[in-house]
């Protein structure tokens, strides 16, 4: 987890982890969004075969940043499952480790657009949408902010050219309205943040981008970001 790098958001303060979850100390609240587990077991239905490890490498993940954490709370931002058969379907052995997790640490599952229903006999409480004090948590970004707001979803991403050398990864990015968190899937990839999807999102005056290197989290403006 990165103490180098905080990312405040109405007064309360977020530490980026290099894994994509954001983790908030004196809430002692993990966040993670876009988990988007079995979507290998997804694609093969419909014919696309990848090997079917993103669940089990996922959870590992998960189960690390926990470890490394130490939350009281754990808020997953939507899209837990890439769709609405993978809790049903989930391989019993990744089952019993989600079960683990959620007996132990308060869990809230938060809704997506690939998940709308909540997951079956997998623990912790189910909801739209949930607050962190005065923070809203919820998958889907808003299209015009009327409170603070945390969300997934976009899957952002950022491309920094340095010296002539273009480097991308997945990214968080915030200004004083709002953060999104980049998908913490293992199978989940990246759309840039000059997509239209990104369009009127953030004040690019003051927007920050927190981007996931290979080792190391590096933080710019997002006025830099090509």
């Amino acid at each position: 987890m990165s103490r180098h790098h905080k990312i405040t958001l109405s007064g309360i303060s977020f530490l980026p982890h290099h894994s994509g979850a954001l983790f908030a100390p004196d809430h002692h609240t993990l966040l993670i969004a876009d988990l988007h587990m079995e979507q290998g077991a997804s694609l093969a239905r419909r014919g696309i075969h990848v090997p079917p490890f993103d669940t089990a490498t996922t959870i590992s993940l998960l189960e690390q940043v926990i470890s490394e954490t130490k939350p009281w709370r754990l808020v997953l931002l939507g899209d837990s499952f890439h769709d609405g058969r993978g809790s049903s379907e989930l391989p019993l052995p990744q089952a019993e480790r989600l079960l683990r997790v959620t007996s132990e640490i308060e869990t809230i599952w938060i809704s997506g657009n690939h998940d709308p229903h909540p997951p079956q006999g997998l623990g912790g409480i189910a909801t739209h949408e949930h607050s962190l004090e005065h923070i809203v948590l919820r998958h889907q970004p808003s299209k015009c902010v009327s409170k603070p707001e945390i969300a997934g979803h976009l899957h952002p991403g950022a491309t920094i050219v340095q010296r002539g050398v273009a480097t991308r990864g997945k990214c968080f990015v915030a200004d004083g309205s709002r953060i999104i968190l980049p998908a913490f899937g293992a199978y989940t990839g990246a759309l840039g943040l000059r997509s239209p999807a990104f369009a009127n999102m953030f004040d690019e005056a003051s927007a920050q981008v927190w981007m996931i290197g290979r080792s190391a989290i590096h933080r710019f403006p997002m006025a830099r970001v090509d």
